[in-house]
This record gives structure tokens, C-alpha cells and sequence, in this order.
């Protein structure tokens, strides 16, 4: 089978039913194309080495059966790696979820400390990004008044969030979550 023209038979012959069967298999048409294209190729160089007493046939449908279970190998190992790396995002953004809602539970926590009107003044300023004039005209307190409300305001959230680390409360809330999920 050294012709090429004997080769060009073979592939206007067998690359349709080949290609039929490529494609149930993989359900996916360049994949079946490439696989199509890769047999006779397989085929072209391995021409010298093929017993050419037992059909041609058989042996092109069992390689491009093997061809084809390599390739879905490859597509599923390919799937399981990209859903592994998928979890593994999730799984941070998760975490990065967490750590984000201990830190405002132990803001909040450190916020029911403060007196009512300090509360106000941290929320205005810090919270919501008013500068002293604005809370001082909003709650009709001198702007210095503003300014030491929020300097002890700040002073004793810092305090409350040093004595109580949030990688502590990460930890608590990732528990939680895990109970939940399982």
C-alpha cells in the first residue's frame, strides 16, 4: 500500500463510516474531525508494518475506537482538573465571604458599645464618608464636638477589634458553614 492512490480509495471508502462512528463517540465534530485526520495519518505510517491479510477495515475502526477512548480520557481528566481549580475559587471566594461578614459582626459588636451619639458620628463619618461639617450639621453638634466623638469612637472600636481577633471569628463562621453544607 506504497500508492497513493490506493490510499486516496481507502480514504473516500472508510472516512464517512469512520467518522459516523468517531462521533458517537465523542459528540463533538472537530474533536471527530482531528481523530479522522490523526487515523489516517496513523495509517499512512504505519502502511509498511499492517499484515495485509487480515482486513483493513478491522484495523481502522479498532484505532480510531482507541483513538477516540484517549481522547474522552483526556476530555474528562481536563473537566475534573478545571472543576477541581472552579472548587478551589469558590472555596476562597467563600472564605473571602466570611472573613468579610466576621469583620463587620465585629464592627457591629464593637459599635453596641458606644454611646448612642458616638455611634451616630462613627456610622456618618466613617460609615457612610460625611466629613465633620456635614455630621455637624446633621446632628447639631459643634464640628469639634464631631471630631472628639469620633476620635474616642475610633479609639474604642480599635480596642474592641484587638481584643477580639477576627481570624477567631473566620474560624467560628467556616465551621458554621461546613455544619450547613453537610
Amino acid at each position: 500500500m506504497d500508492n497513493i492512490k490506493a490510499f486516496d480509495q481507502l480514504y473516500k471508502k472508510y472516512h464517512a463510516p469512520i467518522y459516523n462512528n468517531i462521533l458517537r463517540l465523542l459528540k463533538d465534530a472537530d474533536e471527530s474531525e482531528n481523530i479522522l485526520q490523526d487515523l489516517f495519518v496513523t495509517l499512512w505510517e504505519k502502511r509498511l508494518s499492517i499484515d495485509p491479510q487480515k482486513p483493513l477495515a478491522n484495523w481502522l475502526f479498532q484505532v480510531s475506537y482507541n483513538k477516540s477512548i484517549t481522547q474522552l480520557k483526556k476530555n474528562l481528566k481536563q473537566a475534573l482538573a478545571f472543576k477541581h481549580i472552579e472548587n478551589d475559587m469558590l472555596l476562597a471566594d467563600e472564605k473571602d465571604i466570611y472573613f468579610r461578614e466576621a469583620k463587620i459582626k465585629i464592627l457591629e459588636e464593637a459599635l453596641v458599645n458606644l454611646s448612642p451619639q458616638k455611634k451616630r458620628v462613627f456610622d456618618l463619618c466613617k460609615i457612610q464618608g460625611k466629613s465633620y461639617e456635614e455630621t455637624a450639621r446633621e446632628l447639631n453638634i459643634s464640628k469639634h464636638t464631631v471630631k472628639e466623638y469620633l476620635s474616642v469612637a475610633v479609639k474604642d472600636v480599635k480596642h474592641y477589634v484587638e481584643q477580639h481577633p477576627v481570624s477567631n471569628v473566620v474560624f467560628i463562621y467556616i465551621i458554621v458553614a461546613l455544619k450547613i453544607m453537610m
